[in-house]
């Protein structure tokens, strides 16, 4: 079973109805005793990154998620819910993340000011996903193909965990690996049949 993590953060429903589409045993929770028996998790998320973190430790959800991280089995963070994986971020302040990924979340607008860069920001839409190294969930993944973003800061400092970026101006981090933690920027559940593939991936990695 894989379990979604339900911290009050996000639309779940289209991520459970992708993995139900696939045939992906699938449940929203936050009980603890499911992540236990779960044999992979995904932690979704869409908005601020404090306020997110906030709610995953006023429902003392942090520790169950480093406890299965440490337990080896699989670990998918997508958007705000990778951008939690790292170890800190700058968005409206400083804020400290899970660490389960080395790196920190920075703003996208202060990267392209920096740079003279006249490009809307959050960035949304398709992007092509460009492959930097090999992993198990672009194991179907075509040279070309295109996903789906919605974000207005990005990672840096990870290349060592970067396995896929796209082109926005400066090369934004949209894949990263550690060991069993992935980590995807867009949204697979809005990617159409290559976000399916990625889940479909994702679920078929070794727990």
């Amino acid at each position: 079973m894989l379990a979604i993590v339900d911290y009050g953060v996000g639309n779940l429903f289209s991520l459970s109805r992708s993995l139900e589409f696939l045939g992906i045993e699938n449940k929203i929770t936050r009980d603890v005793a499911e992540f236990a028996k779960a044999d992979r998790m995904i932690l979704p998320g869409v908005g601020a990154f404090g306020d997110a973190k906030n709610k995953l430790d006023e429902l003392n959800l942090v520790q169950p998620i480093l406890d299965f991280a440490a337990s080896g089995k699989p670990l998918l963070g997508i958007c705000l819910g990778m951008q939690l994986l790292f170890e800190t971020s700058e968005e409206f302040g400083e804020h400290q993340g899970l660490g389960l990924i080395p790196g920190k979340i920075v703003s996208m607008r202060e990267a392209f000011n920096k740079e003279k860069i006249d490009l809307k920001v959050p960035h949304i839409g398709w992007n092509q996903l460009d492959i930097q190294k090999e992993s198990a969930l672009l194991k179907d993944f075509q040279p070309g193909q295109h996903v789906y973003y919605v974000h207005s800061f990005h990672a840096a400092d990870c290349q060592a965990s970067l396995v896929a970026s796209s082109e926005y101006g400066i090369e934004i981090p949209g894949m990263v690996q550690k060991d069993n933690v992935y980590g995807t920027q867009f949204h697979p559940e809005k990617s159409g049949d290559v976000g399916l593939n990625i889940l479909k991936a994702f679920a078929e990695v070794s727990a």
